[in-house]
């Protein structure tokens, strides 16, 4: 569950009995990232139907990536080469067709941010932080820890 102090939201144990005693803040909802098929099909919803600007997009790997900034956060559209079926986007889209992929949280120190879940015994899906959007330094959380949520863990490069 996630939980406000002083204004500022934190991950409490409600999530697994694993999470006991985990108060990890975190900066904002960094980013919702949704698992599409036809890519310039959503962003073209996207900009024309609901007349969001495109930030940015890169590719990762075999994922292509556009950031689509809303308030203080992004919308992520996510999709994969055709041919890349060892891809967790692939995979997504096969299992679960095009929908909400992950929620990526903002934090200080992904560094100490893995130290405290490893400390704790949740279960992680990167156990060192690897490179990810924008320069950012990411990690997945596995969703068995986290009431089979996908979750990703960012700290952004200064001035992104």
């Amino acid at each position: 569950m996630i939980s406000l102090l002083n204004g500022v939201p934190y991950i409490t144990n409600a999530f697994a009995a694993s999470w006991e005693g985990v108060e990890m803040k975190l900066k904002r909802v960094e980013h919702v990232a949704i698992a599409v098929n036809d890519m310039a099909e959503s962003m073209k919803m996207l900009e024309n139907t609901l007349g969001i600007e495109m930030e940015y997009e890169e590719q990762i790997g075999s994922t292509r990536l556009a950031m689509y900034p809303v308030g203080e956060t992004y919308l992520e559209l996510l999709s994969s080469n055709a041919s890349a079926h060892d891809s967790r986007v692939t995979e997504w889209i096969e299992q679960n067709g095009q929908s909400l992929f992950h929620l990526c949280f903002e934090v200080e120190d992904i560094d100490a941010a893995l130290d405290e879940l490893k400390e704790k015994k949740v279960k992680l899906l990167d156990e060192e932080p690897r490179t990810g959007h924008g320069g950012s330094r990411i990690a997945f959380i596995n969703p068995e820890s986290t009431g089979n949520i996908l979750i990703e863990l960012a700290e952004i490069p200064e001035g992104h």
